[in-house]
């Protein structure tokens, strides 16, 4: 039988706690990457190649820029893959402090991955009819859509998060509230797109704060967190 050695934590260091700071640098560099290449795809690749309402300079655009296009589709697949990769990452981290919601809000976030592989799916097709300049901007325009319908459940993860951050003992209650605006702000735009007709608002944009600070906790203060010596499987009660 193979043997699988295991890395061990430092002297005076709990497994609980060595399994949190493993989580937490995981979870920090993966969203570090995924932000990096989130702005690439989004803004460099796809956004500045397509123009709403004008199909032609659409496709002639993209059709121009075709192997930026493609690394833009590409590196929204490898988002979707780091989201899987973060998502167990911060069950892990906050199994703790409550085991449901933490699976729970894991679920969440691969939802979303997959929802954003299928959006990524539409730009693909999009190369495939650069011929026919009316369907790449209907595809363009779908990959948008199924995006934002996505963020849905992008929303009820960082909700999720935020209220675990919160009641953690470990994590700055600060961050647990900024993480809730955060999803409030990505379930407005969800909702707000599917709800109202030319819905455009991106409150997103201005309540994403909580995200950029979880990156900055994990990756410095999250590798000297401690957690508290306690597993809840129920709804945790008020202090």
């Amino acid at each position: 039988m193979k043997t699988v050695f295991h890395p061990a934590p430092a002297p005076g260091v709990s497994h609980t706690d060595w399994s949190t700071r493993t989580a937490s640098l995981t979870a920090g560099i993966a969203l570090l990457l995924m932000t990096v290449l989130a702005v690439f795809a989004n803004f460099v690749a796809i956004d500045a190649l397509v123009t709403p309402g004008d199909a032609a300079q659409t496709a002639g655009d993209i059709t121009g820029s075709e192997p930026l296009f493609r690394w833009g589709v590409a590196a929204f697949v490898l988002v979707a893959v780091l989201d899987v990769v973060v998502a167990g990452a911060l069950r892990t981290l906050f199994e703790p402090v409550h085991r449901s919601l933490s699976a729970m809000a894991a679920w969440f976030r691969i939802t979303y991955a997959a929802v954003l592989l299928v959006a990524a799916a539409q730009l693909v097709i999009a190369l495939d009819l650069l011929d026919e300049p009316e369907q790449v901007l209907r595809a363009a325009g779908a990959f948008t859509t199924i995006w934002h319908i996505g963020l849905v459940f992008f929303s009820f993860h960082l909700l999720l998060i935020g209220y675990l951050a919160y009641r953690s003992g470990f994590m700055p209650r600060v961050i647990g509230i900024l993480l809730m605006i955060a999803g409030l702000g990505y379930l407005a735009d969800g909702l707000g797109l599917m709800l109202v007709a030319g819905y455009a608002l991106d409150i997103a944009v201005f309540t994403f704060a909580g995200e950029v600070v979880l990156i900055f906790w994990l990756l410095i203060s999250g590798r000297q967190a401690s957690q508290p010596a306690r597993v809840s499987a129920a709804w945790p009660t008020s202090t």
